[in-house]
């Protein structure tokens, strides 16, 4: 008789208290700060930047030289490269 005294308010309180703590952790650090919410904003008006500078760069580039894409391709052969290591 003694043991079911101990085992009742576990299984009725203790359970669902772990249960329902671990479910509010959870879902506490699921959301997002507002230090991290800056600090996606940040990191997007950076990409965003970087999107526009890298676009500048290949108008200008295209400009000089029409077909520099196709010099830069992967998988080209070493024989086609403009400038050899050293030079």
């Amino acid at each position: 008789m003694g043991s079911e005294v101990f085992i009742v308010p576990v299984i009725f309180l203790g359970l669902p208290w772990i249960i329902f703590h671990y479910i509010t952790r959870w879902k506490q650090a699921a959301t997002l700060t507002h230090g991290d919410e800056k600090l996606l904003d940040d990191l997007y008006d950076a990409a965003r930047r970087l999107d526009d500078r890298v676009c500048t760069i290949e108008r200008i580039m295209t400009a000089e030289n029409p077909e520099w894409r196709q010099n830069c391709l992967p998988g080209r052969a070493e024989s086609s490269r403009l400038l050899t290591d050293g030079e």
